[in-house]
This record gives structure tokens, sequence and C-alpha cells, in this order.
């Protein structure tokens, strides 16, 4: 998935700082990703750790990070449920009927096959989930799929912020259902849709990476597609983009920023704690520094990376093609 803020290309250097200050064997340590978006980082230490702890505040990343953190055993005949959702008879329903051409309306965030069968296969798991019909389990493999599969068609320049007028080439191939397949391993994991700020007082252990929104782009709005998917429930879609009511989060605003970072680092119960952060963000290196120097030792890292581009309109042009990523380390005070 194409997604603002992904560490996955970060990954290797987000590895290799956190073993030059944690050490190599991580195999009884606690690691917790509480900003997990797609769960990228989480999933890179799944194997690695004693036990991950994923959380993020938007209901689509929970249902991504439930599946590939939370699930760790096998599912039986899933690959079964995999073929029957790809064979179902297209239905027309809420997301061809608000998001689609066809629908009668100006959104175009689907063309209207895809919106149809998006409908017909969240529809289909949402019976078989009321039913009983299928586990836990299984339901977060299923609708992990359906969203990273609906989003390889979706008719954007990359986020829900906006749609195209004309179906761009990926838009016009059929929607087809691939499994989102998640790491086995014997360890159980903890996954949360919740508050970080509030989370952070509940929840212990020894490693803590932080990944917080750095600028004023609200993931609720520019992601509020695939929540829709998600949840799959009755609202109003308001405005031209179809947006549904979201929250706005501090860490997106100048003005609280710095409050809030400061009190999630204070009753953080962790003893390492690592800070992505990038050289456009709304907090300074320096105002990182004195925020974090308050509480115990602290370092940085940082590398060079090509800069995420929601879009590729020449209209659009940026100070820099990189930016600069920085790791910000912190060895909590005891």
């Amino acid at each position: 998935m194409n997604y603002i803020g992904s560490k996955h290309k970060l990954s290797q250097f987000i590895k290799d700082t956190i073993y030059s200050v944690v050490g190599s064997n991580l195999s009884q340590k606690v690691f917790c990703d509480l900003f997990a978006g797609t769960g990228i980082v989480g999933r890179n230490f799944k194997q690695e750790v004693f036990k991950i702890i994923a959380n993020d505040f938007e209901y689509y990343s929970y249902v991504l990070n439930r599946n590939y953190i939370g699930n760790h055993l096998t599912i039986p005949n899933k690959e079964e449920y995999i073929n029957k959702l790809n064979n179902l008879k297209l239905k027309e329903g809420f997301v061809y009927k608000h998001y689609c051409k066809g629908g009668h309306g100006e959104r175009q965030y689907f063309s209207d096959e895809n919106g149809k069968k998006i409908d017909s296969i969240r529809q289909q798991i949402k019976i078989w989930k009321q039913n009983r019909s299928i586990s836990d389990d299984l339901y977060y493999f299923l609708l992990a799929s359906l969203l990273e599969s609906a989003d390889k068609v979706a008719n954007t320049a990359s986020v829900y912020g906006a749609y195209l007028k004309h179906l761009k080439k990926s838009a016009q191939k059929n929607l087809i259902l691939s499994p989102a397949e998640f790491s086995l391993n014997e360890n159980e994991h903890e996954v949360f849709h919740t508050d970080s700020n509030e989370l952070i007082r509940k929840v212990e252990g020894d490693i803590l990476y932080l990944d917080p929104p750095y600028n004023a782009r609200q993931y609720g709005a520019n992601y509020h597609m695939l929540n829709t998917i998600a949840k799959y429930d009755d609202f109003q879609p308001r405005g031209k983009t179809g947006l549904r009511n979201y929250q706005k989060s501090k860490y997106c605003s100048k003005s609280t920023v710095a409050y809030v970072f400061e009190s999630l680092i204070k009753h953080a119960q962790f003893q390492y704690i690592f800070l992505s952060y990038n050289n456009e963000g709304l907090m300074s290196v320096e105002d990182v520094k004195h925020i974090m120097s308050k509480y115990g030792k602290y370092e940085l890292a940082s590398t060079n990376y090509q800069r995420f581009k929601a879009d590729k309109d020449a209209n659009r042009n940026h100070v820099a093609d990189s930016t600069k990523e920085y790791l910000h380390i912190l060895e909590k005070n005891k």
C-alpha cells in the first residue's frame, strides 16, 4: 500500500539503529509500535521479539495490524474463502452508490465494476461474521485482504483526499482479492485501536517505537475510503469527496503537538524509545531533543530518503525530492 509516512524503505535503517542501541538478541523483548499505520515496522520485528504491541487510532489500520500482527497461527482453509469471495455475483451497495459514477454521483474512487465487487465481498464477509461461520482471525484476514486489494485499483493519486476525473490504468483493472499473508510464529501479540496517549498509560515493555503524524495532514481524511470499507457502516458522505466524520489528531497541530508528545514520553513505561520524525515535521529537531532529554539519555540518528509524493502532478512543486529522516533515541531513566 502506498502510504503517507510508510517506513518500508527505511526499515533497514530503523532495524540497524535499534539493534545498535538495544543489542542483537531481542527474543525476550516486548516491542510496541504505538502509531502502527500499515504495520510495516511491527511486521519486521514480529519474528524477532517476544511480543508485539501494535496500535493505531484509525480503524483500517487496526484491521491491517490485527491481521499482520495479531494473526500468528495457520488459519485453516483461508484460501477457499478467498476463492469464494472472488467468484461472488456482483451486487450494488454503499461503495457503488456513493463512490462510483454509476451510482448516479460525481465521485469516481473506483470503476463501477470494482465498486460492486467491493460491496459484494464486504457484504459477504459481514454475513459470515454475523453468522459466526468464520473466526475472528479469518474475519480480519479477509477484511485486510479486501482493503489492500481495493487500494490497488483505487482511482486516486495515492491518498483518498480526492479522486481522479478519469479512470487511470490501474483503476481500470478488475479487482482480484489477493490474500494478505501474515508471518507465523508461536508467540501471541496484542493489537489495539485507541488513542495512543491513553494506551501508553496501560502498556509496558522494553522497546517503544513512535511514528506519529509529522504535519497537518489528517490520516482520517486522507484514508477515509479505507475506513468506510473496513467499517461498512451507514452514514451520509459529506462534500465532493464523500468524507465521513473523523477525529483530528493533536499531533497534526502546531499548537498541541509538543504538549501531547511530552505527555506520551513522560508516561511511557519502556526502557528504550525510538521516534521517527523528519525535517519537515511540526516539531524541530531541537524541540524533540529538548523534550526527550528531560527523561533520560538522548541520542540522534539520521538518513536521507526520497520523500513521499501523494501525486506526481507537475503543478505541485516540492522544495526537495528527498527529506532527512531522524530517529530520535531515548534510554529512559528508571
